[in-house]
């Protein structure tokens, strides 16, 4: 495949596309897999996958499913080295497998493009990254010096502040006793909720604890299953409204612009999804 750091998306409204205009082609010729390396950039990628998995796949020619898999691949041997993001990629290879299964079920319907026995193979591959995710065992640093548990309360708390994910601070709080008790602090659970959801959000889904005083935990983890949580990425892929050209943040490209950096919109995994509907 072509790796190149920028394309350019025409936007025409005629039948008559030019460029690379449709989600297969920028799959391919953008730089996924250098992108994957990037830990700005890999949550990103890691969406975009999974976006693609949910709905998208039979839209993708036959070359761009091929190096979808390559690309997938290469997250789940990353994740198998690094031992990071663990969760993250389970969801992402469970979500592909349950599309793939009903997708597989209408054959003959021209839904997936190849053999149905490549789709099986690969529907098998993925059965065996799971396992090997599965059997992943974490080690222990060797290195013996100041933990987290080390710090003051107040610090341990300030960082549990900077997790973006209910379930990360659910696991952190199973590490040890005292964080047990700081993971579950009103406060840090209310941040969380406001910083996911609208007030208007949250106040459709109130519950009151047993005192009578809201539990804001038990809100952030209904109000996930009523609501997308808000993403943020270091990285993300850019449009110049000016020439229309798609590339990474911080990418130059050849613009005419007089102020190029002016022009570019960020876009978000399912933002980049949607400028190839047409």
């Amino acid at each position: 495949f072509h790796q190149e750091k920028w394309i350019y998306v025409h936007k025409g409204s005629t039948k008559e596309r030019h460029g690379y205009c449709t989600l297969g082609e920028a799959f391919n010729r953008l730089d996924f897999s250098s992108a994957i390396l990037d830990s700005r950039r890999f949550n990103y990628v890691v969406r975009l996958l999974e976006l693609i998995a949910k709905s998208q796949l039979t839209s993708l020619s036959g070359i761009a499913q091929k190096n979808y898999m390559n690309i997938l691949e290469k997250v789940v041997q990353k994740v198998l080295e690094d031992q990071q993001n663990i969760r993250l990629i389970r969801e992402l290879l469970q979500t592909l497998y349950t599309s793939l299964c009903t997708l597989v079920q209408r054959v003959g319907k021209s839904v997936l493009v190849g053999n149905i026995n490549m789709w099986v193979h690969r529907m098998e591959s993925i059965l065996h990254w799971q396992q090997q995710l599965n059997n992943i065992q974490i080690t222990r640093p060797a290195f013996k010096g100041t933990t987290l548990t080390d710090l003051p309360l107040c610090l341990q708390l300030n960082i549990m502040q900077r997790l973006s994910d209910g379930r990360d601070l659910v696991s952190l709080g199973q590490v040890a006793p005292n964080l047990q008790v700081l993971s579950e602090d009103r406060l840090l659970w209310k941040k969380l909720c406001q910083y996911h959801f609208t007030d208007r959000q949250i106040r459709k889904r109130l519950i009151l604890s047993d005192k009578g005083h809201l539990d804001w935990k038990k809100m952030y983890f209904k109000l996930i299953r009523c609501y997308p949580r808000k993403e943020q990425y270091g990285d993300t892929l850019q449009l110049c409204r000016h020439c229309h050209i798609l590339s990474w943040k911080g990418t130059d490209h050849p613009c005419t612009a007089n102020n190029p950096e002016t022009c570019s919109t960020s876009l978000s995994p399912q933002d980049f999804i949607n400028l190839f509907r047409f």
